[in-house]
C-alpha cells in the first residue's frame, strides 16, 4: 500500500495487496454463462414470481436455466415451482434441485428441516448463506442464471427492474437504476407487474391500481418497458399449486427476448 494511498480503490488502478478481488468465483463446476438480477426499489412487487417467470420463459425456448433465490427470510421459489428439499450435498458442493422442466433451483427453503420455519438470521448471515448459494452449489452447464433480489456481491450481467403501476414507480425505478450504477451493471428494461385486471366478459383492461407510469418513467430513465404483466387469477391459482411451469402464458416473451440477446 502507498502511503499517499486514499482508501477509495473506484479511481484508484494501483497493484495493491489490500485491493480485494470484486466477486468470488462460482464453484469451480459451474459454468454460468449469464447472471440476470431481477431487482426492485421495494418490495411486494413481484420480483419472486417474476424470476420464476422469467425461468419459465427462458426454459421454453430451449435454455438451460437456474434460479437462485437470495431472499434468505422470505423464500418463495420453490413454491412456485412445487420443489421440496432437502437438497443434497456431497463432499464436492451441493447439487441444486430441478423442477418439472429441468430448471435448476437453489433457495434456504431447500436447506431447512422445516420449510416453515422462520428465518430470523442477522445481515452478515444472510449475505453469507447467498455467497455460500453462489460458491457451493454446482449449477453445472447454465446459459443464464436469474437471481431473486441479488446482492451486490454477485457478478450480475443485467439487472431487469420490477415495478407496479402506482405513482411510486418513478420512486421504484430509480431507486434500482442508481443500484445498477453503483454495480456498473446494464439494465434490461422494466417489467410492471399487476399492470391491469382483463375483464372475463367485455375483454376490457381495468386498471385496478390506477393509471400505469411505467411508459413515462421508462422514457425519463431511457429504459425500455419489456412486459406489463396482468393480475391473472388462474395464473395465481397456478403458482399457488406449485405449477407455474404449467401456466400458458406469454406476458413475459419480450423480456426473455431482450435477455436471450444477452448471448448474440
Amino acid at each position: 500500500m502507498s502511503e499517499a494511498c486514499t482508501h477509495d480503490c473506484s479511481n484508484c488502478h494501483a497493484d495493491c495487496s489490500s485491493r480485494a478481488p470484486q466477486h468470488e468465483p462460482p464453484h469451480a463446476k459451474s459454468h454460468i454463462k449469464k447472471v440476470i438480477g431481477v431487482v426492485s426499489g421495494k418490495g411486494g412487487v413481484g420480483k419472486s414470481m417474476t424470476s420464476a417467470m422469467m425461468a419459465v420463459s427462458m426454459r421454453r425456448k430451449g435454455y438451460k436455466v437456474g434460479v437462485l433465490d437470495a431472499d434468505i427470510t422470505g423464500p418463495s421459489i420453490p413454491k412456485l415451482f412445487g420443489v421440496h428439499g432437502p437438497a443434497m450435498g456431497t463432499e464436492n458442493g451441493i447439487n441444486p434441485v430441478e423442477s418439472h422442466t429441468g430448471i435448476k433451483i437453489m433457495s434456504i427453503n431447500l436447506l431447512l428441516e422445516d420449510e416453515e420455519a422462520p428465518v430470523v438470521w442477522r445481515g452478515p448471515v444472510i449475505a453469507g448463506a447467498v455467497k455460500q448459494f453462489w460458491q457451493e452449489v454446482i449449477w453445472d452447464d447454465v446459459d443464464f442464471l436469474f437471481v431473486d433480489m441479488p446482492p451486490g456481491t454477485l457478478p450480475v450481467d443485467g439487472i431487469i427492474i420490477v415495478s407496479s403501476p402506482q405513482e411510486l414507480v418513478g420512486m421504484i425505478v430509480g431507486k434500482a437504476v442508481q443500484m445498477a450504477e453503483m454495480m456498473k451493471v446494464p439494465i434490461l428494461g422494466i417489467v410492471e407487474n399487476m399492470s391491469y385486471v382483463l375483464c372475463p366478459d367485455c375483454g376490457k383492461h381495468i386498471n385496478v391500481f390506477g393509471d400505469s407510469h411505467v411508459d413515462e418513467t421508462g422514457k425519463k430513465y431511457h429504459l425500455p418497458v419489456l412486459a406489463k404483466m396482468p393480475l391473472n387469477p388462474e395464473f395465481a391459482k397456478e403458482a399457488d399449486a406449485g405449477m407455474i411451469e404449467t401456466f400458458a402464458g406469454d406476458y413475459l416473451d419480450g423480456a426473455a427476448d431482450a435477455v436471450a440477446k444477452l448471448l448474440k
